[in-house]
């Protein structure tokens, strides 16, 4: 055991411990966004119409801040940006908590999202600067641990927590994020490469619009969106399908809890087992899993039927979330990671929101044996999408990798202090300073080979494929 330990923690650097520590802490504390409907409905006694329009302004605002703070990361700064928006978050939650009247709540609500979402594409721009390539796929895995230990525990305190006072759910949220900006206003550096900082932006320069227009990691992007269209019908249309099979709310508690049991048990053991394989390999059959699992809802009828369900669609997303996440950092240049961190923030934000409307919808017309049926014929499409895309992501990540060699020796945050020792970033769509050492590829040689698959020559790092 201490040695599975050792190699699940080990060697990764400090200041991912710190950003690790305030996501648990954070998420120990997640509490307004899980009870905030029945704090509405039932506390404020306002309609589902109008709980549904406050739950709506924050996803708004959470998808305009994923984009705001994915280009803030980049253009200001990680540091900055994740302080700005962890301390703005603490002050409107607790804002959010003292609001009484409907346009209030939704305005708080908007504000919130903009805010508490904006952290997102600054914290995993920072994870990919200060985590080695080789230790991305372990450092992902103890992170999404860390996520789903903390939430499972909120889920049960909040519910403590509610019966004294509702206010009190948001006074503990406000100050366990005020906890985390405090975590990153003393123990985090900056780690934005130093060769991006400071470069002042002209016409032409890659941008946001970049992104938009790199078809690979559109591509990608994709396929995940659609197995978060898989996933998320656990939210949404898997407790009506319970209820409709004469199963209650307390039944489903129990029964989805075991998708956050097995992650706390067994996540950390996930790169053991994949690392070395190919990574188009194991997202495809993640995805299959997934599907399958959530397939067999179609046969269920007992709760130990769906059970069965959870524990095999809990084994993909397992698999998934940390290559998946591990793969979204390969292919975003170093220029751009926060923007390309703000794009996969947002599909997966428009998933979530999309996931019960097309479910609902299917359900309502076709029936959940349809419903379920189309989840796993959906997993079965996108496993073959994986397998087939895999080629051209791997060009991508060898083409950026070549464009800019052996730039991410980092095992330190210290590399904000980097003075004019580092190495530099090339600018957008020019050839990189080279070593006699390591001779650059070119990126018109690189474009010639494979055009479809090359974007400005950016810096990102591709994971070995064994260490």
């Amino acid at each position: 055991m201490r040695r599975w330990l050792q190699q699940a923690t080990g060697g990764l650097p400090r200041q991912f411990w710190f950003l690790w520590t305030g996501t648990l802490i954070n998420r120990l504390g997640s509490f307004v966004i899980i009870y905030l409907a029945i704090y509405l409905t039932q506390q404020l006694d306002f309609s589902q119409s109008q709980a549904g329009l406050v739950l709506g302004a924050y996803g708004v605002g959470g998808a305009v801040g994923t984009m705001t703070g994915g280009v803030l990361a980049d253009r200001w700064g990680r540091r900055p940006t994740l302080l700005t928006a962890q301390f703005g978050a603490a002050a409107l939650m607790l804002g959010l908590g003292f609001a009484q009247g409907f346009w209030q709540l939704v305005a708080g609500a908007l504000l919130l999202g903009l805010f508490a979402e904006g952290v997102r594409p600054a914290f995993q721009a920072m994870m990919i600067d200060i985590v080695p390539d080789r230790d991305r796929l372990r450092a992902y895995s103890l992170n999404y641990w860390a996520i789903n230990l903390g939430f499972a525990s909120a889920a049960v305190l909040a519910g403590f927590a509610a019966q004294f006072d509702y206010l009190l759910l948001f006074v503990v949220d406000a100050g366990t994020t005020l906890i985390t900006a405090l975590i990153s206003l003393i123990f985090l550096a900056e780690t934005r490469p130093s060769g991006t900082r400071g470069v002042p932006r002209t016409k032409g320069a890659p941008g946001l619009g970049t992104v938009f227009r790199d078809r690979v990691f559109l591509i990608f992007l994709g396929l995940n969106f659609f197995v978060v269209l898989i996933i998320m019908q656990h939210m949404s249309t898997l407790p009506i399908a319970m209820s409709a099979d004469g199963l209650g709310p307390a039944t489903f508690g129990w029964v989805i809890a075991v998708n956050g049991i097995m992650i706390v048990a067994g996540q950390l053991f996930v790169p053991k087992l994949i690392g070395g394989h190919d990574r188009s390999r194991v997202l495809a059959l993640a995805t299959l899993i997934i599907g399958v699992g959530f397939g067999l809802n179609a046969f269920a009828g007992a709760a130990a039927l769906y059970v069965l369900s959870v524990v095999i669609w809990t084994l993909g997303e397992m698999l998934q979330t940390p290559s998946n996440s591990a793969l979204v950092a390969e292919l975003s240049p170093a220029a751009l990671r926060g923007r390309y961190q703000g794009v996969n923030s947002l599909s997966w934000s428009a998933g979530s929101a999309l996931a019960p409307i097309v479910g609902g919808f299917v359900q309502q017309h076709l029936g959940s044996t349809a419903l379920w049926l189309g989840c796993a014929a959906i997993g079965v499409v996108v496993a073959a999408g994986q397998i087939f895309s895999g080629p051209s992501r791997e060009r991508r990540v060898t083409a950026l990798r070549a464009a800019l060699p052996a730039t991410d020796r980092l095992a330190e945050p210290e590399i904000a202090a980097a003075g004019p020792e580092a190495e530099p970033v090339a600018a957008p769509g020019t050839r990189p300073a080279t070593t006699a050492e390591e001779p650059a590829v070119s990126p018109a040689a690189t474009e010639q080979a494979h055009p479809e698959d090359v974007t400005p020559p950016e810096i990102t790092l591709k994971v070995p494929a064994r260490d």
